[in-house]
């Protein structure tokens, strides 16, 4: 392998902290190569507006914002290829030379910036991407405000459900939680919390099984209850799925330390994976808050993880790192 097909870094993942880390690298003069995966500018390009990330006055769609932040990657010369990485090999030695596939491209870097996100679970109707922008989501902290005023149903019975709905509670008119099953799985703490807000009303053994509206809009929620089997109609605007995020972490599992839920565990106050070399940026590492800005943030840290790691290389013989 000559040296000179080492990349010093390579980024997988094209959303805020993919793309904020290729800024940053690339100001850094890491000369980033960025690979987009299957959905270039991650779950943003799936919402319509975008009203919390600083710097849009008046507001933002997803695709503008993620267009927006790949033409600022570039201009420091950033390489995008929109392909997906499907094979990892990464090096356990300080120093090292971390192998990718993109396909059958073989690819090597000295660092490697993980930016795949996490992808929300919905139920499974077609209901849910037909009304996708419309009134359902699956972020009431993204989305929230656009129903202050307003009906809407939180579906799941989990503390990311009863966290959801109590923070709608305070925007919204209404908040009915769909709970499958007879009880919460939530924790005691978040139930206390459902339970004392007098604007959310929890139905048990009930399930969304469709959704009806004009114009693509949601305008009501139908309902079974999965004990009687009977079938109603709940008017609603708008539609949170809270059922919980899959991180984008299959292909790193077997090399790289996960937490239960397969969220990249990363050392703490730094984007540092158990791999030296191995950084970890935004909603793959992050299960907590979930956000656009707080991916972005991220994604500045691991740039800034992966130039303090080749600087020190640098101090080390050259015979130190190992090509092979």
């Amino acid at each position: 392998m000559e040296e000179q097909n080492i990349l010093d870094c390579i980024i997988v993942g094209s959303g805020p902290s993919g793309f904020t880390a290729a800024i940053y690298a690339a100001r850094a003069d890491l000369k980033p190569e960025l690979y987009t995966g299957l959905e270039p500018g991650g779950q943003l390009t799936t919402t319509t507006e975008v009203d919390n990330f600083p710097g849009y006055a008046n507001g933002v769609t997803g695709p503008e914002m993620m267009i927006d932040l790949q033409k600022q990657a570039e201009r420091f010369d950033t390489k995008v290829h929109y392909e997906m990485i499907t094979k990892t090999e990464f090096s356990n030695e300080v120093g090292g030379i971390h192998k990718l596939w993109a396909g059958k491209k073989e690819l090597f870097a000295k660092t490697v910036i993980i930016s795949t996100g996490a992808t929300a679970k919905y139920l499974g109707l077609d209901d849910e991407k037909k009304y996708s922008g419309g009134g359902v989501s699956a972020c009431a902290t993204c989305d929230g405000f656009f129903y202050k005023g307003k009906d809407v149903i939180v579906v799941g019975g989990g503390d990311t459900a009863a966290e959801e709905a109590t923070y709608l509670a305070k925007l919204c008119k209404h908040v009915t939680i769909l709970v499958r099953k007879g009880e919460f799985r939530a924790s005691k703490a978040m139930i206390h919390r459902v339970d004392n807000t007098e604007n959310i009303t929890v139905l048990f053994h009930h399930e969304l099984i469709g959704i009806e509206g004009e114009n693509s809009l949601v305008e009501r929620a139908v309902v079974i209850n999965n004990e009687t089997n009977e079938e109603s109609k709940i008017d609603v605007h708008g539609i949170f799925i809270a059922i919980g995020h899959k991180p984008n972490t299959d292909i790193f599992k077997d090399q790289l330390t996960t937490d239960e839920n397969g969220y990249l565990v990363t050392d703490s106050k730094s984007t540092r994976t158990n791999f030296p070399g191995i950084f970890a940026a935004g909603d793959v590492q992050d299960h907590i808050y979930r956000q656009a800005i707080t991916a972005a943030g991220s994604g500045c840290m691991a740039a800034m993880d992966a130039e303090k790691y080749l600087g020190e290389l640098e101090n080390k013989p050259k015979d130190y790192i190992e090509y092979n």
